[in-house]
Formats: C-alpha cells, structure tokens, sequence
C-alpha cells in the first residue's frame, strides 16, 4: 500500500511539474506572439506624428490566461479526458437508451426557434426585440442556411468549394436588380434567384469535373473572385462599389410593413416600428432554412444522396460501380448553389442594399468553417456551429463591460477573428471531426445505426 501511494504521489508530482514547465513555455510563447499586436499600438497626435502607446497591462492579461489555461489543461483537464474515454471505451459493451431530449432534439429546437420573438417580445418590449431578433435570430439563421447549402457540396459529395460566396452574390443581386430595374416582387424572384444561381452553380461544375482536392479548391476561390470583380467593375449595371440601394421590402399577401394606411401596424392596430418587418424576416428566413434542411434530407435518402457520399468516399470505386459522376457533381454544385441563391436574395431583401463588399471571399471562409466545425454531413451539428460562431461574434458587442476592466479604448468586436481563430483551433483539437463526428447511414438492414467518428477520415463529418 505504501508503494502504491508513493507511485501515485510521484505521479502526481511529476504531472504538475510538468504543467508548470508547459504553462512558462505558453506563457513566453503568447509574450512574443502578443507583444507588438496587443502590448503596442499606434496613433497619431495633432501633428500627424506617429505615437507608441504602451499597454502592458493588456499583454500580461493575455500572456497570464495563457499560461494559466496551458496548465489547467495539462495538470487537470487531459488527465480528465483520458479518464473518461478509458470509461467510455469499457463500457461500450453496454448499450445506452437515447434520452428524450436527444432523441427528440431538432423537434424541440424548432418549437422553441417559432417561439423565439415572442418570448423576447415579451422580455425586452417592441423596440428592445430589434436587436435580439435581427443580430441573433435572422443573422445566425442566414448563416445556418448558407451553411447547409454549402454542406450538400463539401459535406455530402466531397467537393471542396472556396467560391460559395459567388452563389449568395448571385442570389443577392438577381433579385436587387430585377426588383429595381423591373418592379418585381420579392416572392417572384426568390425562385428566380435560386434558379440562377443554380444556373451558376452548373457553369462552375462544367470546368471542375475532372478536378479534385486542392485543384478544385483553387478554381472554386478563382470562381468566387471573378464574380465579385465582375460586380466592381460592370458598373452600368451593379453601380459597382456604389452598391445598388433602395431594394424593395418583402411583402405579406400585399401587405406592406411601412407607416401607409394600409400598412401592416396600421391595419393589425398597433403602433409604428421596424420590429414586426423584423419577425416577419425572421419567420421567413426559418421556413427557408427548414425547406433547406427538409430537401437535404429527402435528397440523401434517394438516388441521387447515395450517389453523393458514394463520390465522397471515393470516386474511383463510384464510377466502377456504374455512377455517372458528371451529373452527380453538377447536381451537387447546382442544389447546393441554388439554396445559396435562395439566401442572397434574402439577404438583399433584409439589407435593403448590396456591394461588392458583402461578398468577400472571408465570407466563403466562414460558412466553409461552420461546416467543417459542425461536422461535415451533420445538418445539427452544423447549426449549432453557426449559432455558437455568429452568436459569438454578436454577443462581444455587448460586452461593453470589458471597457473597464481593459480600458476606456478597448473594443472588443475588434478582437473577434483572434477570437474566432483560437476557437477553431481549439474545436479541431477537441473535436476533429466536427461537433457530431457521427452520422447514420440512409441505407441500412434491419436496423439504423449511427456510425462513429472513429471510422471516417478526420474532417469529413
């Protein structure tokens, strides 16, 4: 027994010795990668000279949770972690019953997704929903729907595409355009966006048949560049980096949400405000989304579906077993460029304008790693990726509070892509393959297992 307690106290030992050695080396590592970014910053006096002002402050804060997570992981959290997969891997054997939550999980998020604006109504008043509503319910939902659209291209067949933004461009100034130049309504056009960008979708498809992997990742980043060049400089028409303003609201049956007689308040008999043009958004962008996810996963369980993951694994063994991969890979790229059609002209109907700057090629990043992070084929998983990602980015507006902890000049949306870096690092080491590294085979005998992580390559869902 002595033996036995002196080994593990050595042990232990040596384990916080070990923590202390890797938080110093983070803690040095974070002073040099931080020191000119965050402990110096610039400015310019009255007399347009350059001034260096010192934020030592800042720095230590940032080199001191550093080196104070760095040890918290190694002495307390990957002791943890190993201890609970040791756990997980024994008791394997014994089969868990799914509880009614997670069995049930997409049916409870959407009920509470349609109660959403009015429990905030009720919460923070008419004008206080604005921001609730627009900046974390129509904002996030954009992105979900982005993302599951992009999802049938990388996460169900396989093709790596840098260029989706091009699509949402598309989107987004089919009906701009249209709706100016013609007077059309936003309902007529939504589909006439969608079917655009699909068209879009296919030209792309036709040049990248025969490539694969990084090859097929340059052309889709040049694809996306073009467009938005394309919108710069053909300013006849796009009014290039001028933007084209003034878009036409969405109506309800007719209903125009304005301050008119006729208008939306004034015939539901309640007081003037953005807010319901808002919620009416809000509710339309949800039921696009769920159309997306709906047909996504009508189209998996057919043909077609199969045929997708069939290419994903492998395309060599999927045209040996008689698939046409040219129509499955331009009927990849069509739908998913369609859904991201469907998702610009929304988003111009929100904005009300649209520039060449709302189409950068981050944008493409951003849903691409919302649906790497999520788990790539996991419509779940990649929604909780993007209201955990967008959400966050939101909520550092409101921490208004770090000012006083920081200093008067701190801002912290300011620091939200350092923020959203080391979050995707730390999500890829944590989890590799995304939030839900498993999936469920549409086809199946007897019996619909869900596949583990464990058996996929690391990244593809």
């Amino acid at each position: 027994m002595a033996n036995i307690a002196s080994t593990s106290a050595s042990a232990g030992s040596d384990l916080t010795a070990r923590a202390l050695r890797e938080a110093v080396f983070a803690g040095l590592i974070s002073l040099g990668l931080f020191v000119l970014f965050v402990g110096l910053k610039s400015d310019q006096n009255i007399r347009n000279e350059l001034v260096l002002n010192q934020r030592w402050g800042l720095l230590s804060i940032f080199v001191i949770v550093a080196a104070v997570g760095r040890f918290l992981m190694v002495a307390y959290v990957q002791p943890a972690m190993a201890r609970r997969k040791a756990a997980k891997a024994e008791a394997d054997s014994v089969v868990k019953e799914e509880t009614f939550f997670k069995r049930h999980f997409s049916k409870i998020a959407i009920v509470a997704l349609i109660f959403y604006p009015p429990v905030i109504l009720a919460l923070v008043g008419v004008q206080g929903s604005l921001k609730w509503v627009d900046n974390f319910g129509v904002q996030i939902l954009i992105y979900v729907m982005l993302a599951w659209g992009l999802n049938i291209v990388v996460g169900l067949a396989g093709l790596l595409d840098l260029g989706y933004v091009a699509f949402y461009a598309v989107g987004a100034y089919s009906y701009a355009l249209l709706s100016t130049y013609f007077g059309l309504s936003f309902w007529i056009l939504l589909p006439v966006a969608g079917i655009l960008a699909a068209f879009w979708g296919m030209i792309l498809g036709f040049p990248v048949l025969r490539l694969r992997g990084d090859y097929l990742a340059i052309v889709t980043l040049a694809f996306g560049e073009i467009i938005r060049l394309v919108l710069i400089n053909w300013t006849e028409v796009t009014k290039g980096t001028f933007g084209v303003s003034g878009i036409a609201k969405a109506t309800l049956f007719g209903i125009k949400f304005d301050a008119s007689k006729d208008g939306f308040a004034a015939m539901m008999g309640l007081s003037m405000s953005s807010a319901y043009y808002k919620i009416f958004l809000f509710y339309l962008i949800l039921a696009l989304a769920l159309l997306t996810a709906y047909v996504t996963i009508r189209l998996r369980r057919m043909p077609i579906g199969r045929a997708w993951e069939a290419l994903r694994e492998d395309e060599i063994a999927c045209r040996s077993l008689g698939i046409n991969t040219v129509t499955t890979k331009l009927t990849a790229f069509a739908t998913g460029a369609m859904f991201g059609g469907f998702a610009g002209a929304f988003f111009a109907v929100r904005q009300g304008f649209v520039s060449p700057e709302s189409f950068v090629f981050l944008e493409s990043a951003v849903i691409l790693a919302i649906v790497v992070l999520g788990g790539m084929g996991s419509l779940t998983g990649i929604a909780i990726a993007a209201a955990v990602m967008i959400g966050g980015t939101e909520i550092l507006r409101e921490l208004s509070f770090l000012k006083a902890i920081f200093g008067p000049d701190f801002t912290p949306e300011l620091y939200r892509m350092l923020i959203f870096g080391l979050a995707m690092v730390v999500v890829m080491v944590w989890k590799p393959r995304g939030f839900v590294g498993s999936r469920e085979p549409t086809a199946f005998l007897r019996e619909r297992k869900a596949i583990s992580g464990s058996f996929t390559k690391e990244g593809h869902g």
